[in-house]
């Protein structure tokens, strides 16, 4: 599955499939974003596992949690 945003129907139907088996692209999605602008991160759920992975991929941001 790609790291990047994807908006056409095909390309989301076939990385939602494609997501079931594949492994998870954590490190390219974060820096992916951060080069598109994002500067925030919110963490949404119990814990704060992911804002802690954030911060080790991209210091400079802003994570938070909401529970």
């Amino acid at each position: 599955v790609p790291a990047h945003a994807v908006n056409c129907t095909h390309g989301i139907k076939k990385n939602l499939i494609a997501q079931l088996t594949a492994p998870v692209r954590w490190t390219e999605s974060v820096q992916a974003m951060v080069a598109d602008g994002a500067t925030r991160f919110v963490e949404v759920g119990p814990g704060a596992v992911l804002q802690g992975l954030v911060k080790k991929i991209a210091p400079a941001v802003e994570t938070e949690g909401k529970q």
